[in-house]
């Protein structure tokens, strides 16, 4: 017995993306709007243009006012550092805006945003207090082995979770000789720990579940989860006696993921005391050009601009660091070495 869960795959906090239809800038379930501001200038890729910036518990959106399909969508998952700094507006001249600093498919790529509204510092605090719900809350989407998940034998409950079954007696088969643990299935994950040692466990939430099916195993019939490759693609075997109960645990974990799907807790919790507008009255629709796209991506040059380090396919001038004693590309200007440790160690 084999289900290949089929849902739409979370991208929206992982992937960086450039002009895209505007069918990827709504909402997915379980994203919310958590706050919006109307002048906002993409100084990095669009000086002098002004657009509107929305954050959601996954990504930051920015669009142009005069032509929404200039746009972008960067999630959470790829930033690495978020700092303020001077820019050279077209719109407001010198100010201090906010540089936010990413990774995706090995790519570190570079975004400006700069408040044209003067005297609010509303665009720092939103977005840094966002992604800093975000960082803490990573159990509610990200697959844990050995975590701090058990506190005396209980599991260790996140703020939006609830369990809805507890099953002893349930053996891990990932080694040679299996070891007997407890599976709590909740309304965002399933969690195994061993009984003997707590610290062997591991957390799984649904939204990183590809495939749950019952298997024969060396060990007998086997219930088998299977996480998605960007998850670490982790194959798990579980056996659970007798039978009849494996069947029904493995129901029981497929009927509250299809609960979880229509509706996914991605745990981000923070609220502006401004109440905001629904989202479908802050996008500004546009009609599609009568062509016909072969390839999205073929030829587009709109990330080019937001290289993190202005330049595509070459390195910097090498020179010797006495500090580290070895030598090292030119550090680009406004970075200094301590400042870019801080960043990979994040």
């Amino acid at each position: 017995m084999e289900s290949t869960l089929e849902s739409d795959r979370l991208w929206e906090d992982r992937d960086i993306r450039f002009d895209v239809p505007l069918s990827q800038m709504k909402m997915r379930p379980g994203e919310r709007l958590i706050d919006h501001l109307d002048s906002i200038e993409d100084t990095k890729g669009n000086n002098g243009e002004r657009g509107r910036l929305l954050v959601t518990n996954l990504r930051i959106m920015w669009h142009s006012k005069t032509l929404p399909r200039i746009n972008l969508s960067v999630g959470f998952n790829a930033v690495i550092n978020i700092s303020t700094r001077s820019a050279e507006s077209k719109l407001r001249g010198a100010t201090e805006a906010l540089y936010i600093l990413t990774r995706c498919n090995n790519t570190r790529f570079e975004f400006i945003f700069t408040n044209l509204v003067p005297d609010t510092p509303r665009l720092f605090t939103s977005v840094l207090a966002v992604h800093r719900a975000y960082e803490t809350s990573k159990m509610y989407r990200d697959l844990k082995l050995r975590g701090a998940l058990i506190a005396n034998k209980t599991l260790r409950l996140l703020p939006l979770e609830e369990v809805y079954d507890k099953v002893n007696g349930v053996w891990n088969l990932s080694s040679d000789q299996g070891n007997l643990g407890t599976f709590y299935i909740t309304n965002v994950r399933l969690v195994w720990h061993a009984e003997i040692n707590e610290t062997f466990n591991v957390s799984i939430p649904y939204i990183q579940m590809k495939t749950v099916k019952i298997r024969d195993s060396k060990f007998g019939t086997a219930l088998v989860v299977e996480s998605l490759k960007n998850a670490g693609g982790y194959v798990l075997g579980f056996r659970i006696d007798p039978a009849e109960k494996l069947q029904e645990i493995m129901k029981e974990i497929l009927s509250l993921y299809r609960v979880y799907s229509a509706n996914p807790i991605f745990g981000v919790q923070y609220q502006v005391e401004d109440k905001l507008e629904p989202l479908d009255q802050l996008t500004v629709q546009y009609e599609e050009d009568d062509i016909e796209i072969t390839d999205d991506n073929a030829g587009s040059d709109a990330f080019v601009a937001y290289y993190a380090d202005g330049k595509k396919d070459t390195d910097n001038e090498p020179v010797f660091c006495e500090k580290l004693g070895l030598a090292i590309e030119t550090i680009k200007e406004g970075f200094t070495l301590e400042s870019l440790w801080e960043v990979t160690g994040i």
